[in-house]
């Protein structure tokens, strides 16, 4: 058993191996459709049909003469719609022979549309009613109508293209729904590129090797192999996910008209993406597939863009689940920002106004300090002890890192007190030498300590009064939820870059994506770094607080 999955799993990276190699040779010589050509390949290799928009003279022709060169034995069928074309420069001739001897309406297919593995239509919506009527039932049900015979059409790839969208209520809103893969195909923009285009040019044909060329066999045997690639119910979380993100950005932007996908679409959608996954040598789908909803969903320019915006967010935050690692991240920190809320609200020293007096009406103010600890820090006693609640970068020019508390006499403080502000001589921490300390009052009243960098910090008086256990056990509980949580967006973390990176590489989706997605997995990992130190430090100082408080 386990021989037979090794021998699997190698085969299929062979076949992931091999049709990369296809593509690369379908797209030698031909700048800037690279990716294009590799949606193609897959549309067809899934039995799918492209449409491809974009100004005239920009090789969309030479695209699908490519794509014939993929399959070792088949026919090419190209056709120049015009609003006189007629459905037998499409379909083929009537069979004079056969209306004669017969009297039966026969066409002679050979040659044409109904006998080609790979067809080009350009400017599909110029062609009449009659020809679109007739395309409409091939691609649906890959059959084609002659006299009484239904006959089987081999299309693998209907390529159509044009430099205009089809105008609304013209009827060909359900032809323009079953060209699954839309492609926007834009003049050549890199310099280099364009000066190799008009001074090496871009030969019709690619080399392909034989043994690379898909075989009738292997691509029928392909096609069943892609209906067991099961729809996971995580898989399908994620592709819902996409739909109603999609949904939301689309009411947002035109409530009155948002962008409309069927259900047939959507359907569609999936056996690209299973197709997608067996051509990348797995045996199910995973996020990165999803990607290629880009290329399937939207409408008109407009919608182009917004499907490119929505999937850029999906593939960045929700994908492998980003966002939840993000979102764990955050509630770690408001966890601390609500036990420092919580600290600050019992401890701070709020000293309201109480009176004015004098011609200038100076505010006075005042706080019973009746109740308050003594200590003695050398030989000077009746000190009292303030601690300071906030993280801070030292008070003193003297000591380093975090001060904890401060020593200053009763008197110096009633005075700062009464003023709401001053300077005054004291101790900080375990030090016995005298520094000047700097005090004020923030917008709240309440008051605070200058520390080194004129950031204000809150400070609480330390009173006779036991330390409230129950308060602190209920801090230390919220710090160990916050702890838990980011041990947690750490496992998850490595989860998501294993399943990312063992996503990689993939063979159709723009590879930009796969890179930004590297770079903000790199900015998440930077921020889960960044929250750990940060809550070590303030846990630290947290469970400190009963000794400051001493």
């Amino acid at each position: 058993m386990m021989s037979s999955r090794l021998a699997n799993h190698s085969n299929r990276a062979l076949l992931s191996e091999r049709i990369n190699k296809l593509a690369e040779a379908l797209s030698e010589g031909v700048y800037e459709r690279e990716g294009t050509i590799k949606l193609c390949l897959l549309a067809a290799l899934a039995g799918e049909s492209v449409f491809l928009l974009g100004p005239p003279g920009i090789a969309k022709s030479l695209i699908a003469k490519r794509l014939i060169q993929a399959f070792s034995a088949s026919s090419y069928f190209e056709y120049l719609m015009t609003r006189f074309s007629t459905p037998e420069e499409v379909f083929g001739p009537l069979s004079i022979q056969e209306l004669k001897d017969n009297g039966r309406y026969m066409r002679l297919t050979e040659g044409y549309l109904p006998s080609s593995q790979v067809v080009f239509l350009d400017e599909i919506w110029k062609a009449g009613p009659a020809i679109l009527n007739t395309l409409l039932t091939v691609v649906n049900e890959k059959t084609f109508k002659n006299g009484s015979d239904i006959l089987p059409v081999p299309m693998r790839l209907l390529i159509t293209a044009s430099n205009e969208l089809p105008d609304e209520d013209s009827g060909l809103e359900a032809l323009y729904d079953r060209m699954l893969v839309r492609v926007f195909v834009n003049r050549i923009q890199n310099k280099q590129n364009f000066k190799s285009m008009l001074t090496v040019g871009t030969p019709q044909e690619a080399t392909i090797p034989k043994d690379l060329a898909i075989t009738d066999e292997e691509y029928h045997l392909w096609q069943l192999e892609l209906e067991k690639i099961p729809l996971t119910e995580e898989i399908f979380e994620k592709l819902y996910d996409f739909k109603k993100m999609l949904e939301t950005a689309s009411t947002e932007k035109s409530a009155d008209n948002p962008l409309y996908v069927s259900d047939r679409r959507w359907k569609k959608s999936v056996k690209l993406l299973k197709a997608s996954a067996y051509f990348c040598g797995r045996d199910r789908i995973n996020p990165l597939d999803l990607l290629l909803l880009k290329d399937c969903l939207w409408n008109d320019p407009e919608s182009l863009e917004m499907v490119k915006e929505v999937t850029q967010r999906f593939a960045l935050e929700h994908a492998f689940g980003q966002k939840s690692i993000e979102q764990k991240i955050q509630l770690s920190r408001e966890d601390l920002d609500d036990v420092q809320r919580e600290i600050e609200l019992k401890y701070a020293l709020i000293l309201p106004q109480e009176s004015q007096s004098g011609l200038l009406k100076k505010a006075v103010r005042n706080y019973k300090l009746a109740n308050v600890k003594k200590y003695q820090v050398g030989s000077e006693t009746g000190l009292i002890k303030l601690v300071l609640l906030q993280s801070n970068m030292s008070v003193s020019e003297g000591e380093k890192g975090d001060s904890r508390w401060v020593y200053v006499s009763k008197a110096s403080l009633e005075k700062v007190i009464k003023e709401g502000e001053g300077e005054l001589y004291g101790y900080v921490n375990k030090n016995t030498n005298m520094c000047r300390l700097r005090f004020g009052l923030d917008p709240e009243n309440n008051l605070v300590i200058k520390d080194i960098a004129n950031r204000a910090v809150l400070v609480a008086t330390v009173t006779k009064d036991d330390f409230c256990q129950t308060s602190y056990a209920s801090w230390i509980a919220k710090l160990d939820i916050a702890m838990a949580r980011l041990e947690d967006a750490k496992h998850h973390l490595l989860k998501v870059r294993s399943d990312f990176h063992g996503a990689l590489p993939h063979n159709f989706i723009d590879q930009e994506l796969p890179i930004a997605m590297e770079s903000c997995l790199q900015s998440l990992e930077k921020q889960l770094e960044s929250a750990v130190v940060d809550c070590e430090r303030r846990s630290l100082r947290f469970k400190q607080l009963q000794h400051f408080f001493a």
